[in-house]
């Protein structure tokens, strides 16, 4: 059983909603640089909940669309 499962809290300050996923505090960076959250780290990890991480999502497809782009060659 995981912290989440056990109903660890949302690691954006200010959120108090429960966590609903866990991802690791080097991709999660990306909501403090571009959303200017402040986060809170546990442990290497950061607990976000449904709200947060649908944004994290966001960001996180747009900047792999950005690092193919640049990849590709053409």
């Amino acid at each position: 059983m995981g912290r989440v499962d056990k109903g660890v809290l949302c690691s954006v300050e200010g959120c108090v909603e429960k966590a609903v996923h866990s991802v690791s505090y080097a991709e999660a960076s990306i909501l403090e640089k571009e959303k200017g959250y402040k986060l809170r780290v546990e442990h290497g990890r950061v607990y976000l909940c449904e709200k947060h991480y649908k944004e994290f999502k966001k960001l996180r497809r747009k900047r792999e669309r950005f690092e193919r782009w640049r990849f590709s060659g053409g």
